[in-house]
């Protein structure tokens, strides 16, 4: 290369270079001008365009049920503010929002001659209104994004999920429980002015490191939805003050369901009295009546003090015990322990807690978690009462052996019986399942825990097998018994204390049924309570049958089948008598099946349909007894994404 090539390139280097210092020194010496020197003149013209700010209601996470169905959700809505002291034809805004937004005039026109430099005119409406707003343009009206709780499902698990404020504040149940993680990033609306003193606004996030997490609860959606649709025909029917269906897994502590009657529509909760809102299950408290003798059962068994068969004079259905007298619904001689619970003998379960002795079944039922919280994730939970042995006359002893005198919640009843049905194991019962974080990893998953162990695993078993005969023919539950099942369980009718007399009243009562299902491997323990029912108050008769319904329905859903020799069984016998020679000749009729397709069940037994069901892979859910009358799928449906049919029975004319 030549001399003079080389200085040419080394020139164009230097000329490059001192044009990029050139700039870089005007940067810096502008910078410096605005930072240092004219700091004070610019920050005062920014200040004057600064108006305020407004914080904007958090995006809450998304709660869900255990199958992924989304039971709370946020959904984006449209809000509608102004700057009153930027509107100069007051009375013609007013006019015109009050038209869009179906508000007052003079409620808007009041908004409007404020003095603050910021107001919300109307929240969270539709984006047609909104549009409707924005499309006239009106002079320091502005309209922003936000967004809203949402309850696809409505009535669906309120009591428990809760609801929000205006400002995506949880405000009670889960939503009040987990408001710290279901709450998403804060952010705020800054109100400003542009260079022609005209107002705008923009929203920023507020910077705090926060993230939104989503819940995924126990409840099972289907199993909540026929939980709260057969309660509320049942209050309906017995025309009751309230009532309310618990069911959780007994192996677990899991919550499937939680039906509360009144319902409410959390969606538009200010619609409802806040008596409406309480979770009874776990709010209100109520002497559990003979439900308790299911558990002074385990505790004698326990302790050895009282087999099965061991023999109590029942009184005839009188029995004094110093100046009160009990008294049984039926007369009653001699009976065994086992018939005494199977027939709710008040006087024998008196004689049985005494042979026990009452500070004995003190400590048993604290074990059970009586009179102390269970510790559910949820908030407002009662811890119930029982009289200390020191504090117990010996009527009041008397009355605590068949469930007078104390007091307890569902949810610690549906616990204990939770504890007989699974072998002896207190459970923690619980309803968030797992915590989601924002890339939708588990940020914290519960798991099972047992508290204790209450008794051992053969009393929980002896008791179970006395429990199934209360729904047996001759028990006090025989409603309660589901057709392909062996049931277990406990009838209860309490009395309600007058709160002017303080006595108790003769004409108001608790009905309550609490059991488990099938008896040889729980898979649901059901508790049942209907408050003040019209009429019949017994709870083998007004809470019995939910029961009954709620679990046919829920084993179905679970894939649970039924026993065929069960389900024969469970057929009425009048009804079995006429129908027995139908329903052999019906069994041996060869059913055509077409490869592929849905064969044809009607005309057929419980045991055939079943039978041919489960050789083509589906599950069956089984209503009413006798023939098959009616099918769905139809018969000749594809067979193709086919997992469930529902076949209908009724006893032939």
């Amino acid at each position: 290369m030549k001399v003079k090539e080389k200085k040419w390139i080394r020139f164009r280097i230097y000329l490059v270079a001192a044009f990029f210092l050139m700039g870089l020194g005007t940067i810096t010496a502008r910078a410096y001008q605005l930072q240092v020197l004219e700091k004070d003149r610019l920050g005062g013209i920014a200040r004057a365009g600064y108006i305020g700010t407004t914080k904007l209601p958090p995006t809450r996470g998304t709660i869900y049920d255990r199958e992924g169905h989304e039971l709370a959700l946020s959904i984006e809505v449209v809000s509608i503010y102004c700057h009153p002291n930027r509107i100069k034809e007051k009375v013609k805004t007013a006019r015109h929002l009050s038209g869009i937004l179906k508000e007052k005039q003079g409620t808007i026109l009041k908004l409007l001659k404020s003095q603050s430099s910021f107001a919300w005119i109307k929240r969270k409406i539709d984006p047609d209104r909104a549009a409707e707003v924005k499309a006239l343009d009106l002079d320091g009206v502005g309209v922003i994004n936000e967004t809203r709780r949402y309850y696809p499902g409505r009535e669906i698990a309120a009591h428990l999920i809760g609801f929000v404020g205006t400002d995506n504040q949880g405000l009670e149940g889960l939503e009040k429980k987990y408001d710290r993680l279901l709450r998403g990033p804060q952010y705020s609306l800054i109100h400003m002015r542009d260079a022609l003193g005209r107002p705008f606004s923009l929203s920023r996030p507020i910077t705090s490191g926060h993230r939104m997490h989503d819940l995924i609860l126990t409840i099972d959606k289907d199993i909540q939805y026929k939980a709260q649709q057969v309660l509320e025909s049942a209050v309906k029917k017995t025309k009751a003050k309230s009532g309310h269906c618990l069911v959780l897994d007994p192996e677990t502590g899991e919550i499937l369901a939680i039906a509360v009657v009144p319902e409410f529509n959390p969606n538009i909760f200010s619609r409802y009295r806040p008596a409406q809102w309480r979770n009874r299950i776990i709010t209100d408290c109520f002497e559990p009546g003979s439900t308790l003798k299911a558990f002074l059962l385990a505790a004698c068994l326990d302790e050895y003090v009282v087999t099965p068969n061991t023999s109590f004079d029942c009184e005839q259905g009188k029995y004094k015990i110093g100046r009160h007298v009990i008294r049984d619904t039926h007369k009653h001689g001699a009976l065994s322990v086992s018939d005494i619970i199977v027939h709710s003998s008040n006087i024998g379960a008196i004689k049985i807690g005494q042979t026990l002795g009452y500070e004995t079944f003190y400590e048993y039922l604290k074990n059970f978690g009586f009179a102390s919280k269970t510790g559910i994730d949820l908030l407002g939970e009662r811890k119930g009462f029982i009289r200390a042995p020191k504090q117990a006359r010996p009527i009041d002893q008397a009355n605590l052996f068949f469930g007078q005198g104390m007091t307890a919640t569902s949810l610690q009843i549906a616990v204990a019986m939770a504890a007989i049905a699974n072998g002896g194991k207190l459970m923690r019962p619980y309803v968030v399942k797992a915590i989601m974080n924002e890339s939708g990893g588990v940020a914290k998953k519960t798991r099972p825990k047992v508290v204790r162990r209450v008794i051992s695993y053969q009393t929980a078993r002896r008791v179970a097998g006395i429990l199934e005969g209360v729904v047996g023919e001759e028990g006090t539950g025989q409603i309660a018994a589901i057709s392909g099942f062996r049931v277990a369980g406990k009838t209860g009718t309490s009395q309600k204390v007058d709160p002017k007399s303080k006595q108790y009243s003769r004409t108001k009562y608790v009905a309550t049924f609490a059991g488990f299902v099938p008896v040889d491997h729980p898979r649901l323990v059901i508790l049942v309570a209907i408050d003040e029912p019209r009429g019949i108050p017994y709870g083998g008769v007004v809470a019995a049958p939910v029961f009954s319904e709620v679990g046919l329905w829920s084993l179905n859903h679970l894939q649970v089948n039924p026993k065929i020799r069960l389900v024969e069984k469970g057929i009425d016998a009048k009804e079995k008598a006429s129908s027995r020679s139908v329903s052999a000749q019906a069994d041996r009729v060869p059913i055509e099946v077409k490869t592929g397709f849905l064969p044809d069940f009607r005309g057929l037994g419980m045991r055939r349909v079943i039978s041919e069901a489960r050789s083509l892979g589906l599950k069956t859910l089984l209503e009413g007894t006798g023939l098959a009358v009616k099918q769905n799928p139809k018969p000749g449906s594809p067979l193709q994404g086919v997992r469930t049919v529902k076949v209908i029975f009724r006893p032939p004319a």
